[in-house]
């Protein structure tokens, strides 16, 4: 087994050599890839109404194609997801990543090629892996085997030969079977729906491995990790897995979770990485910095908009070789899945333009997303008329974030409301609240699933003039100021309630 890690810890590294080709040269690399993204379209319904064989520019690209949201490309996505071909990409897509919703549905189907699996998610897993083993030259990760944290993954039972599914479910179910040997637990148990039962079945089976690595999101990581503990009564996981070391995270903001899983695991390394269900864009490139990598050879073509744009209804959109360190963007990307031009919501911030470094920064929109629950302000104003409604309460002003996870106590959504007039029972509003954003957001109603990661959301009543005085204080007083609805961090929350003491 030493053998075989060294081998593959030196293929690993050579992939890190093959980088520095978009890293010398990554407006030429980006040239090249939407060359062949227009190319290989060429013949679908888009290449024909766009017509993709005469574009031979960037700025041909951006003033024929039109920006695109989920919306938009709705009617296409459902075409496909009934089994019509070459719409969007030439190649069959028969997988569709379920992701969190839009104001008027709650689940986004986002196409998943053939080209998308292997040339870019796949690809991505090798680098990560390739990345790792530079910065950790005596790692012994490829000794044992790896937990993979995925979602469930379901024959869509409308439509033959369609598979929707969340994405790393859909990766999961594809992985090669040299990959799947050193997985664990078993695909049976990786795609289980039944999230309560999945946790327990996966703790039985990995106990009984060698695990050297972990991937998957950190609020459901560490509801597995502390039954872990709790069945092997063990101190920290290092006792239970000597030779763990590596754990690849992304999706959601790591700071509030890194002391607990300190203390759970005190010798693991970190891995952050940069995706969504629409492709993979980022990795850490540096240990212990933050920044990601953009990836540029995993045919994605990206644009960006700059943040004084974001409210027009025909934004300047500019590529890669225009951006400017400091300035904050909207990601525009096209894919080889077929996405032309797509809105994709996250904001990012350059760091370095040599080599292109970045950091996730947040959405477009106002959301909440802790725990991978991408609550978005339209889900929120919907719920909350549901619930005033239900209970004959008037609302003046309201904020809400997260309260984290901590050591044996599930996370949940604080909601801090200053009523005009208050609902008849507090209780009630809250669970109306809980079960409309369950039936308007596909990716909150999983993590509700039996309180496991987050639990009932906590409305805290203040007393009225409460936001008056916390925005006064913050001199925001006047019509073009407004209360921020919903936050990924708590300096609102904690802000307003500390006023609604005085």
């Amino acid at each position: 087994m030493a053998f075989l890690n060294s081998l593959i810890t030196w293929r690993m590294k050579k992939r890190f050599h093959q980088m520095e080709l978009f890293l010398k040269f990554p407006h030429e690399v980006q040239g090249d890839c939407l060359s062949n993204l227009l190319k290989i379209a060429s013949n679908t319904e888009w290449g024909r109404r766009y017509d993709f064989p005469s574009i031979n520019s960037y700025e041909e690209f951006k003033n024929r194609i039109p920006l695109q949201t989920y919306e938009s490309i709705k009617p296409d996505v459902f075409r496909a997801k009934k089994g019509e071909k070459n719409i969007m990409w030439p190649s069959d897509i028969k997988w569709f990543a379920q992701s969190s919703g839009t104001t008027e549905d709650k689940s986004k189907f986002i196409p998943v090629s053939e080209e998308s699996l292997f040339d870019c998610h796949y690809k991505a897993g090798k680098d990560m892996l390739s990345l790792y083993c530079n910065w950790h030259n005596d790692t012994h990760v490829f000794t044992g085997k790896t937990v993979l944290m995925g979602g469930s993954s379901q024959m869509d039972p409308n439509i033959n030969g369609s598979i929707v599914g969340d994405l790393s479910a859909i990766l999961i179910s594809n992985l090669p079977f040299w990959v799947t040997r050193q997985q664990s637990p078993s695909n049976d148990v990786a795609l289980m729906g039944n999230w309560e039962l999945k946790i327990e079945r996966m703790a039985e089976e990995i106990i009984k491995e060698k695990i050297t690595s972990i991937t998957g999101v950190p609020s459901w990581t560490q509801i597995l990790f502390e039954r872990v503990l709790q069945k092997t009564g063990a101190n920290n996981l290092n006792e239970v897995w000597p030779q763990l070391e590596m754990y690849i995270h992304g999706a959601v903001n790591f700071d509030p979770f890194k002391e607990r899983f300190k203390k759970m695991a005190p010798k693991l390394n970190y891995l952050e990485i940069f995706n969504a269900s629409e492709g993979f864009f980022g990795i850490q490139y540096e240990k212990g910095v933050s920044d990601f990598l953009l990836m540029l050879d995993y045919g994605i073509f990206y644009e960006f908009i700059p943040k004084n744009q974001w409210e027009r209804e025909d934004p300047k959109v500019f590529s890669l070789e225009s951006v400017q360190i400091g300035e904050e963007y909207a990601m525009v990307i096209s894919t080889n899945a077929g996405l032309w031009r797509y809105q994709l919501g996250d904001t990012v911030m350059f760091t370095s333009v040599d080599p292109y470094r970045l950091r996730i920064i947040g959405r477009t929109k106002h959301f909440m997303n802790a725990f991978g629950e991408e609550v978005v302000i339209d889900n929120a104003i919907k719920a909350i008329k549901i619930a005033c409604d239900k209970t004959n309460a008037v609302i003046n002003e309201w904020t809400a974030a997260p309260s984290y996870l901590r050591e044996n106590q599930n996370g949940f959504h604080e909601w801090i409301i200053e009523f005009d007039k208050e609902p008849i029972d507090l209780n009630s509003f809250s669970a109306s609240l809980d079960d409309a954003l369950k039936s308007f957001n596909s990716d909150y109603e999983a993590k509700r699933f039996n309180n496991m990661i987050l639990g009932m959301p906590i409305v805290r009543i203040v007393p009225k003039g409460t936001f008056y005085k916390w925005l006064k204080s913050k001199n925001k007083l006047g019509g073009q100021h407004k209360v921020p609805r919903l936050n990924n961090d708590r300096k609102y929350v904690e802000g307003v309630l500390y006023f609604s003491k005085s």
